[in-house]
């Protein structure tokens, strides 16, 4: 894609996005990665409702460890995979408890090696607590990449990250990230997107399919 058409995209996102940020709510980078990592396969919205008891509760690793699995299980119940996701809690813990020193590390090749903890999470982790560029992908900033030709159709997630890696400025990495999510989360929806007032209509290859389409069911 020409240089000009992605700098078209990020600053059309950017003003219909301009405030965009990370929505789990989080006070220091340890609760922002618990909050991630109950993010898997579940709404921000439903996490920080969960979280806003959890992080009352439980301040540090040590704090996760100390009561039984099942409590803890209890306490994340509305989550879903709510049972894999404790054990990924208190396995995290006593990781970081005999090897980090209580701390979440800074660095990204440390953080994958945190149970429960992947690419994405680590990216998330390392631009929003520790303000490195990255760029995390989601469902969101999959699809909205692939709809509009920032990647292929048939790209894997870390394909997709690296062609974004390639294509936006690195000081505007964590910031598109957050922006593609609000684009993919608000407006261009997976099912029944924005197409018709949709600003990048004119570059999006699947909103131009989708409005002929749905032109061609007029017509008929």
């Amino acid at each position: 894609m020409k240089a000009a058409t992605v700098r078209h995209i990020l600053d059309t996102i950017g003003d219909m996005f301009p405030d965009a940020h990370c929505e789990l709510n989080h006070s220091n980078a340890f609760e922002l990665t618990i909050a991630v990592l109950l993010s898997a396969q579940c709404t921000d919205e439903t996490v920080n409702k969960v979280t806003k008891d959890l992080f009352e509760k439980y301040k540090a690793p040590e704090d996760y460890v100390a009561v039984p699995l099942e409590e803890l299980e209890q306490d994340i119940r509305r989550i879903g995979l709510y049972r894999n996701k404790a054990k990924h809690i208190r396995n995290l813990c006593m990781l970081l408890m005999e090897q980090y020193g209580g701390e979440i590390p800074r660095e990204h090749d440390e953080l994958v090696k945190l149970p429960g903890v992947g690419r994405k999470t680590a990216n998330v982790v390392v631009s929003n607590a520790f303000d490195v560029p990255a760029i995390a992908v989601d469902t969101h900033v999959e699809r909205v990449s692939k709809r509009l030709g920032l990647a292929g159709w048939k790209d894997s997630v870390l394909e997709v990250e690296k062609k974004l890696m390639k294509q936006v400025p690195r000081e505007e990495w964590t910031l598109t990230h957050h922006r593609l999510i609000f684009f993919g989360r608000y407006h261009c929806k997976a099912q029944n997107p924005k197409c018709q007032v949709c600003p990048l209509l004119d570059v999006c290859r699947e909103g131009k399919k989708r409005m002929k389409t749905s032109q061609i069911r007029k017509d008929k």
